[in-house]
């Protein structure tokens, strides 16, 4: 499953599109030039259970590490995988 991004400079999101249809995402809102905050995740019914939500975390966490960028999670899902997955506290 491939899971893209789009941002605009302001704001962006993770995502997994199937059929034209966003079934997964994961948005934020840049806090100025090395900093996004993670606001919202929202993964279909059609995929609960199938660890997108976890791999949309794991996406973030690339673009951050590649970028020297920090990550406020500020949706409780990506509160929750984060506090849980120690490999990812270099990014916060």
């Amino acid at each position: 499953m491939e899971v893209k991004r789009k941002d605009d400079g302001k704001r962006g999101m993770f995502f997994v599109e199937i059929e034209n249809e966003i079934i997964a995402e994961m948005t934020y809102i840049w806090a100025g030039t090395s900093k996004i905050i993670i606001d919202h995740t929202e993964v279909s019914d059609k995929l609960a259970g199938k660890g997108v939500g976890k791999q949309l975390v794991y996406s973030v966490v690339i673009f951050a590490r590649e970028n020297s960028i920090r990550i406020l999670p500020l949706c409780p899902f990506a509160k929750r995988v984060f506090s849980k997955v120690t490999e990812y506290s270099d990014v916060l």
